[in-house]
């Protein structure tokens, strides 16, 4: 059965993923689409297509791999410097540059001549590259929306879960109470397991980082707690000890290993699924994007440690960069987890907008062969005509971004070690989440 659970995880998350990859296309298809460009393909995969059905002028298909997708659109690159098909150079960086462009011209039919992309103006095509990591955003969105308003998500609440019996300054890292270790204000207030603290110093408290703080802030101070307990509110009163507390940063967030001094009141809190309201969902998101973008220029700091997780003896840290596979499997532990089924459809949500979030941001790299670094082109040329606009220059015509080509391949060359190693990872180290 755990076997079975397991399997239908991966699969779940296939679907999530297909899904994501068709979504970000058809950002990139409608505005193509929108603007005139001819599309001969949309496609979801990569290699042997599997099954495809030709409407109006476009295919669409799915192909064997799913790690991917594409739409063709006509006319990428602009022709060559005499207007025409340059003919094949020896010089690899040239053959690079001239193939992109021979491939750019592919199934040119009469008419076309109007319907290319690089003729769209810069603004145009803006749009057309940045309709595909956009939709993703939105993806993104929609998902932690749901999941944040409509499921909640686990976190510490402002009910107790356990009283410490003495006051134990947090870096010294120990349990054990000694005969010197002063009374926690808690247990000597009369604070039990299971009270819900609903007002401190007489400001409500429904969040606990709001509690955290007033504690933290009324250092040496007697307050009033009320507490909801077997149905009805009691009043305690409770000296605020000073002690060496974790350190927060800005976002409130702990900070592993740094200390403060401030009001410690003794107690742990229970952890719930709590449901956000839009605010707090707000904040909650703009979080995570910063998290992510940390993240992403992390990254390259994070290949010592990913490689000798994947071919040494090193561990596989829980922060490692993951790939497809990975998810996979994290989707199918998530089917096998001993949870309610709605936090398992929860994590499988969360799971997939994640997974949405990351395909923007990664793709808004300018960089080709990615779609910001097709963006960064066309901002560019559209600098370069409006200068020549003001200082009453010839125009320099479209920017011919497959001089880039070579870089792109490059780029795609590290791309494509980069991916190999997260895969042999997630296959021999991976990141597990039971």
């Amino acid at each position: 059965m755990t076997t079975l659970m397991f399997i239908l995880g991966i699969v779940v998350f296939a679907i999530g993923l297909l899904f994501s990859i068709a979504w970000h296309e058809l950002g990139h298809l409608s505005t193509a689409k929108l603007f005139g460009i001819r599309v001969p393909q949309y496609m979801v995969g990569f290699g042997p297509t599997i099954f495809s059905r030709k409407k109006g002028e476009t295919e669409y298909g799915i192909k064997a791999i799913p790690f991917g997708g594409y739409i063709r659109m006509i006319g990428m690159f602009p022709p060559g410097a005499d207007g025409r098909m340059e003919a094949r150079s020896t010089s690899p960086w040239r053959g690079m540059i001239e193939d992109a462009r021979s491939a750019a011209f592919e199934e040119l039919q009469p008419g076309d001549e109007k319907r290319l992309f690089y003729t769209r103006k810069p603004w145009k095509r803006v749009i057309v590259m940045f309709a595909g990591p956009f939709m993703n955003l939105v993806l993104a969105v929609v998902l932690f929306l749901t999941v944040l308003m409509g499921f909640g998500i686990s976190q510490q609440t402002t009910t107790v879960s356990s009283v410490s019996q003495c006051v134990i300054s947090q870096s010294e890292n120990r349990d054990e109470c000694t005969k010197n270790d002063p009374a926690s204000p808690a247990a000597a207030a009369g604070l039990k397991a299971g009270d819900k603290i609903v007002s401190f110093d007489g400001v409500r408290t429904d969040e606990w980082d709001r509690l955290s703080d007033l504690i933290r802030a009324n250092p040496g101070e007697e307050v009033p707690i009320v507490v909801e307990r077997d149905g009805r509110e009691v009043t305690l009163h409770a000296e605020i000890a000073t002690n060496q507390v974790a350190k927060k940063d800005a976002n409130g967030q702990i900070v592993e290993g740094e200390y403060v001094t401030a009001g410690f009141l003794g107690f742990s809190a229970a952890t719930g699924v709590v449901k956000q309201d839009f605010g707090q969902s707000v904040t909650w998101m703009g979080d995570r994007i910063g998290d992510a973008v940390d993240s992403l220029a992390a990254l390259p700091g994070k290949i010592p440690a990913l490689w000798d997780a994947a071919f040494g003896d090193g561990p596989r840290e829980a922060d490692s960069p993951m790939g497809v596979v990975g998810a996979a499997r994290v989707g199918g532990e998530i089917a096998t987890l001993d949870i309610p089924p709605t936090q398992q459809l929860a994590m499988f949500v969360m799971l997939v907008a994640g997974f949405n979030l990351s395909l923007f941001l990664f793709n808004m790299l300018p960089l080709l062969p990615l779609d910001g670094g097709h963006i960064a082109g066309a901002l560019w040329e559209s600098l370069r005509r409006n200068v020549a606009r003001v200082l009453r220059r010839p125009d320099p015509g479209p920017f011919d971004v497959a001089k880039l080509m070579p870089v792109a391949y490059v780029v795609a060359g590290i791309f494509v070690c980069f991916t190999l190693l997260v895969l042999v990872a997630d296959v021999v180290n991976p990141v597990r989440i039971s």
